[in-house]
């Protein structure tokens, strides 16, 4: 197939062009690093003409430092896609991948012994000054659970990044049942590996440990170490992104998470590439930011079901190979 990759010379978008060429895909590569932005209607209508699939990787990521970041945000993610989305329809291109992210969720699933499956709302910041970070339960004040979750669960976007990623689902859905076409979304989870960007305010925090350590800094961990996440190695969202080319229905959009399957928390990570690197110890600070969210692990199983997706990379040989890898 001929696949247009948006966003193909960035740190999974690069990772992706490999798996499809590899699997014998012709791709044509879109990104602002050569020049073509995915706002410019023109050359994005040039650039999608002749192809048989979309994959969109292009996005402004992170959570954003403040609110002044909100117009590029919803620049370069609502209104990009929107272009993109246009141009296919225009076209007649019937398959899109589109590169979400777990953050749509906001926190993560968990229960209460009394109350059962509940939402926490955004911990409140007395709670985390004192350094109290789990979430409580929303009715009676008690200790939550963590638990998996999976794609049906309410979504929740928490920061500018995420409710952008969520409104790119969103009119992909309306493209979708415009169109009658396929849109398949890839949650992803925690993405970490070689050519990750540099520590930078938009970086991932595997990306910002990773470079302290290679500057012979302590890696600073926020709130107690103890957020849950699932870390998921690039080659594996790469290989993810190539299945999804054969996913989802007609007229709909359907959502998939992107996961290892295998849950570490903050400080695991911390202390597993502090340990392949040779030191120095990572620093638990207790320091927070209110854009955060404490818990978020996922259920793959519907990826693994439904596109026959399942990560090879396990953590520590992932973590191994990350501690020395090539940086963005």
């Amino acid at each position: 197939m001929k696949v247009l990759l948006t966003g193909s010379a960035g740190f999974i978008g690069s990772h992706v062009a490999e798996e499809l060429q590899a699997a014998g895909h012709e791709v044509v590569g879109l990104d602002v690093r050569a020049g073509t932005d995915v706002r410019d209607e023109a050359a994005v209508d040039s650039s999608v003409a002749g192809s048989d699939v979309v994959v969109h990787q292009a996005a402004k990521v992170g959570q954003g430092v403040d609110v002044a970041d909100l117009p590029g945000y919803a620049s370069t993610n609502v209104y990009g896609t929107a272009v993109l989305l246009a141009a296919m329809a225009r076209r007649g291109v019937g398959r899109l991948v589109l590169a979400s992210s777990m953050v749509v969720y906001g926190e993560g699933a968990y229960e209460c012994s009394e109350h059962g499956r509940v939402r926490p709302g955004p911990r409140a910041t007395d709670d985390l000054s004192r350094g109290v970070f789990e979430p409580r339960c929303p009715r009676c004040g008690a200790p939550l659970v963590p638990v998996v979750i999976g794609e049906d669960a309410p979504t929740d976007p928490r920061n500018a990044y995420a409710t952008t990623k969520l409104a790119q689902e969103h009119l992909a859905a309306n493209w979708a049942r415009e169109t009658g076409c396929v849109a398949v979304a890839l949650r992803y989870h925690n993405v970490y590996g070689p050519r990750m960007p540099r520590d930078t305010p938009y970086s991932g925090v595997a990306a910002i440990f990773r470079s302290a350590l290679e500057a012979e800094r302590a890696p600073r961990v926020f709130e107690d170490g103890g957020q849950r996440r699932d870390f998921v190695h690039v080659r594996d969202v790469a290989r993810a992104n190539l299945a999804a080319l054969a996913g989802g229905e007609e007229g709909t959009l359907e959502a998939y998470n992107i996961a290892s399957g295998e849950p570490r928390t903050v400080r695991e990570m911390a202390v597993a590439l502090a340990a392949a690197r040779g030191g120095p110890e990572p620093v638990v600070t207790g320091e927070y930011r209110l854009g955060d969210v404490r818990h978020i692990v996922a259920s793959p199983a519907r990826a693994r079901a439904e596109l026959g997706f399942r990560a090879r990379i396990g953590f520590a040989e992932g973590m191994r190979e990350f501690a020395e890898a090539p940086l963005g």
